[in-house]
């Protein structure tokens, strides 16, 4: 007979966490910036890499008559995005302890708890997965007209107010999964990194600071997605700058949030 394992539910208890005011997300960036002038070297380079994925993916899409599936996609990039940052967690990290930096930042830092974060990108992949699918639907809905083409697809789609129904739609179902993931991923990819738990805990942990500091984490999430923003509509060149600057803010964040006992 085969034994049934049960999950203590202290197993996946959240951790301790702190509650924060409006003035801590702008001082997560103060130290985020930080960090990345102390490591501009590293840091950009990381930025870079984002830059030339986004464009091989753009390239690739547009090219393969696909184009369609960009927006969705860019927006899927928000829900994903705590786990790429797993490298530029890493180099703060070391700056924090005055560790020397060096390359291959993202790959220690996944070696440390390769499991559960592999865990973590199985389950922001199939949320990501769920939002494009989610998108694809909805346009075919409530967009009647032909598609455009690539040269007048945003003005035609979003701009044009033609299609309010498929404009709001999008908004709110795109904002509930946006703040879902959120709640659920806003600490947990540096938890992970930095500690051995496991991902129900962390996920626990981070849905637990953003209900206790909601507000807080409001205008973190709307600085998170102005600065990534202004990162995708620059051509992805703002990427090389804003992805470190978050992702250095990011790390900040947990530390600030999940205290060590």
């Amino acid at each position: 007979m085969s034994e049934v394992v049960s999950i203590r539910p202290e197993a996946i208890a959240p951790l301790r966490v702190n509650e924060v005011t409006l003035d801590h997300p702008w001082e997560w960036l103060a130290k985020g910036w930080k960090d990345l002038r102390k490591a501009p070297k590293f840091s950009l380079s990381y930025g870079a890499v984002f830059v030339v994925i986004s464009y091989l993916l753009t390239l690739g899409l547009i090219y393969g008559k696909t184009f369609f599936i960009i927006p969705p996609l860019a927006a899927g990039f928000f829900l994903i995005a705590p786990l790429l940052g797993i490298g530029l967690y890493r180099i703060s990290a070391a700056l924090e302890r005055g560790e020397k930096v060096e390359f291959c930042q993202a790959w220690r830092a996944w070696k440390q708890n390769e499991v559960q974060l592999s865990a973590m990108g199985l389950a922001l992949l199939m949320v990501v997965l769920v939002w494009i699918l989610a998108a694809l639907l909805i346009f075919a809905l409530f967009y009647a007209r032909p598609i455009p083409t690539w040269e007048n697809f945003i003005p035609e789609v979003f701009l044009s107010g033609k299609s309010p129904l498929f404009f709001f739609s999008g908004v709110i179902v795109g904002g509930l999964i946006a703040a879902f993931t959120f709640s659920i991923s806003v600490v947990t990819a540096p938890m992970l990194m930095d500690r051995q738990v496991n991902l129900l805990t962390a996920m626990r942990t981070s849905f637990e600071v953003t209900r206790r500091n909601w507000q807080a984490m409001a205008l973190w999430a709307s600085l998170i997605v102005m600065f990534v923003g202004v990162g995708i509509v620059t051509f992805y060149l703002g990427l090389l700058v804003t992805m470190p600057l978050v992702g250095h803010a990011t790390w900040h964040a947990y530390r600030d949030l999940v205290p060590r006992d």
